[in-house]
């Protein structure tokens, strides 16, 4: 499963580093422009996925959409466990107050639904991929806080930790070379499994007209704007944004829970 899921994002990340590239050198036409080209044009020769309601061609749009996607996603979901991590480690080691006002926090945050509290953050930071970015990461900390909080509550407790912070251990050195590489195991499952999601919500905004601008290529606009043409009978135009969207999410999905089936075996 981890294999089929990596081939899929494999193909995806190489996409999303040569498309713009050609699209720059001239080899793809621009994603943006579509003055030449009759509007609505089904899938041809010239036009591989046909045109859409402006001209465009919808494989360029496709293709490097998947550039944006990679890029606000892998950013989001990065930044959220650069701050999730260390902020569930540094509660759960001292705990007190802190730790109790850190976990109201998180759990307010988190029992709210994602893709309202992805909406609601994209409307007061604007359009642009880093606030799309900057919205998935506050809705994605949490989670990680969770989990390391919970794993490093457990951890601290053992023996040998007493025995280095007997031995003049501070807590800096106690959390960096201890809890972290017990705690971090969980990471990589939770990451693939959440940037899943995050396509999928960064798809709802844009489909919701709040995530990136419309000069940008994202799959979810392109599907908000398909959505009108498709009764007609303009099925491509959000046949194949449709299809990249799936297959990212299901590679990623297969990552994470080959991942989880990898560290349950080890265990």
């Amino acid at each position: 499963m981890a294999r089929w899921g990596l081939f899929i994002v494999l193909i995806h990340l190489i996409v999303a580093l040569l498309a713009p590239l050609l699209s720059l050198a001239g080899v793809l036409p621009d994603a943006n422009i579509g003055i030449d080209n009759p509007i609505f044009s089904p899938p041809s020769f010239e036009h591989w996925c046909g045109t859409d309601r402006l001209g465009r061609d919808v494989c360029v749009r496709t293709l490097e959409g998947s550039s944006v996607a990679l890029q606000v996603v892998l950013l989001a979901v990065s930044l959220a466990v650069l701050l999730g991590v260390p902020a569930g480690i540094i509660s759960a080691y001292f705990g007190g107050a802190f730790d109790r006002i850190l976990v109201l926090i998180m759990d307010t945050i988190y029992t709210l639904p994602v893709l309202l509290l992805s909406v609601v953050l994209a409307f007061l930071f604007g359009k642009g991929i880093p606030n799309a970015a900057a919205a998935l990461c506050i809705v994605y900390i949490p989670q990680y806080f969770r989990v390391v909080r919970n794993q490093t509550a457990q951890v601290k407790s053992e023996m040998y930790i007493d025995a280095a912070r007997s031995l003049g251990a501070g807590p800096i050195w106690i959390m960096r070379k201890y809890l972290l590489s017990n705690v971090v195991i969980s990471v990589p499952v939770l990451f693939s499994l959440n940037a899943a999601d995050a396509v999928l919500v960064l798809g709802g905004l844009g489909f919701l007209g709040l995530g990136l601008p419309e000069s940008v290529p994202e799959w979810g606009s392109d599907l908000h704007m398909a959505l009108s043409a498709v009764p007609t009978g303009v099925w491509w135009t959000a046949l194949y944004p449709g299809i990249a969207m799936f297959l990212l999410v299901l590679g990623l999905s297969f990552i994470g829970e080959g991942l989880e089936v990898w560290i349950s075996n080890k265990r």
